[in-house]
């Protein structure tokens, strides 16, 4: 490949490559690989916008979703006293689900086991978690539960807690239809993105709302002048595309004299997930954004449409399956279902990957203990099984109360019980620790990745179906447009086990 400044973005533990680590971009603006992905073989990468291109100020734009999801409640017929309600950004985290049926917010790792749950504000004991959650095989799908897989999701999230914790307080707590709440928060929601609402205050002050990324337009510069197609696929609407984008790209660089020429094909209201599978046509629109009614038969540059599918994209610009890497902030209406529906390569935004991973650095002391914490837990889980089964085996051979009486007995016994002890000891250590660590992180809810020292559902979903991911689009600028994104080796326990053995 001839670029050797790079290597696969997953660092490494092994010596022998920490010469190549001062070439890497900082780590929380690096790109990690799931699966192996050859940005040569790469001839057209199309974008999402809202928090992929688009990045917004979250709190202020969350706020401002909350209030007007609160008032458009109110028209509902919710009680006026709801507008006192505060949103509390600190209070949810993307990947948490909803059980509707119950009225709680949980958090579950990749084996579908729950961690975490609140109902409204109220966190639920270990106790109450178990007799909810683990008496009974539970399919975590709709329409009982709703993953909060975008951050657009945050603040209906709050919204719905305080409302369930709002009309308990006013009442037979089992008369609160907590399944109509969470509906009618969602549908206000996005009825506010829908109708103009949210979009038309975020137009009139874009620098209150909109972050401006300096490396933006340097970095799709940088992927067209190296043959790359670029094209735009949003399910915005023209007039909101344009303010955006206007406001993000026009007058960066002199050699585009507006947003729409650093795109091959600029697509909007694309209806994902809809576009992936569906089959609706695209529709030309002239320089205002109104449909002109006339047959697309080709998808031209310079040109702007709407709708569409995946189908007439492959077919009237060329670019099919493997050749294609779409970029997007939501698992499932970008990454997920493009997935299901074609070959194309996946990139997915992670904004809140570039805290996780400054907290992790700042904290790598903490973390580190964790796990040696976790690794003596496990020992000393194999010495006390293994002292139980040598302690059966003596009363087996001598009877219960000879082997009682023998000195043999009574020394292994002592020992298993100190081990015991110390096991216990690890236990809350690892318990003591993991609350601190989380609590710095997230009060309420801990890393977005992690849920008790596993992977989270959202962390699954990330490995299973993003090719790559990363914090923000920009971050392409640091790697190279022929760069060979190379997973790490993806190892079974048993093998992680073999290769950590120091004697090997």
């Amino acid at each position: 490949m001839g670029h050797t400044e790079l290597t696969p973005s997953a660092p490494t533990s092994s010596a022998k490559y920490e010469l190549d680590a001062p070439h890497l971009p900082p780590p929380h603006l690096r790109i990690f690989v799931n699966r192996n992905l050859r940005m040569d073989t790469v001839a057209a990468i199309g974008f999402d916008m809202d928090y992929t291109l688009a990045r917004y100020k979250r709190e202020q734009l969350e706020r401002l979703a909350h209030r007007l999801t609160v008032e458009k409640l109110v028209k509902r017929g919710y009680p006026e006293e709801i507008l006192k309600l505060g949103y509390d950004p600190s209070f949810v985290i993307r990947g948490l689900m909803v059980d509707k049926q119950l009225g709680n917010i949980l958090k579950i790792d990749r084996h579908s086991h729950v961690g975490r749950v609140f109902h409204g504000r109220r966190p639920l004991n270990k106790d109450e978690r178990r007799q909810v959650y683990r008496r009974e095989r539970i399919a975590f799908v709709p329409p009982r539960f709703a993953l909060v897989d975008t951050l657009f999701s945050l603040p209906e999230m709050c919204l719905y807690a305080d409302l369930v914790d709002f009309f308990a307080t006013r009442g037979d707590a089992g008369q609160v239809d907590t399944w109509k709440i969470f509906d009618d928060v969602r549908e206000s929601i996005d009825e506010a993105h829908r109708d103009d609402t949210l979009k038309s205050v975020v137009k009139q002050d874009l620098a209150k709302y909109v972050e401006r990324d300096p490396l933006m337009a340097r970095t799709l510069h940088k992927l067209r002048s190296s043959g790359k197609k670029l094209f735009l696929l949003t399910n915005s609407a023209f007039d909101y595309t344009d303010h955006l984008m206007r406001y993000l790209l026009d007058g960066e660089l002199p050699e585009y004299a507006h947003w729409s020429s650093y795109f091959e094909w600029v697509v909007v209201t694309a209806k994902k997930p809809a576009f992936f599978k569906d089959q609706e046509p695209f529709a030309l629109l002239d320089p205002k954004g109104v449909p002109t009614g006339k047959a697309v038969t080709a998808l031209e540059r310079g040109k702007v449409y709407e709708g569409g599918n995946l189908k007439d994209f492959e077919r009237m610009t060329g670019m099919i399956g493997e050749q294609v890497l779409y970029v997007g902030d939501h698992i499932f209406g970008d990454i997920l279902r493009s997935k299901k529906a074609s070959l194309w390569r996946t990139a997915l935004v992670v904004e809140e990957l570039e805290d996780e991973i400054r907290y992790s650095i700042e904290h790598a002391e903490d973390l580190q203990r964790l796990a040696d914490l976790e690794v003596e837990r496990r020992n000393l889980d194999e010495l006390t099984s293994l002292q139980r089964q040598h302690l059966a085996t003596i009363e087996k051979r001598l009877g219960a109360e000879e082997a009682r009486g023998s000195a043999e007995f009574e020394a292994l016994r002592l020992r298993r019980d100190q081990a015991k002890r110390q096991l216990k000891s690890v236990i809350a250590a690892i318990e003591a620790l993991e609350t601190k660590v989380d609590a710095s992180f997230n009060s309420t809810w801990g890393f977005v990745f992690k849920e008790s020292g596993e992977n989270s559902r959202f962390a699954e979903q990330v490995k299973d179906h993003a090719c790559i991911y990363t914090s923000r689009v920009s971050n392409f600028l640091g790697y190279s447009t022929h760069q060979y994104f190379r997973a790490p080796r993806d190892l079974l326990p048993h093998e992680r086990d073999i290769m950590s053995t120091e004697d090997l």
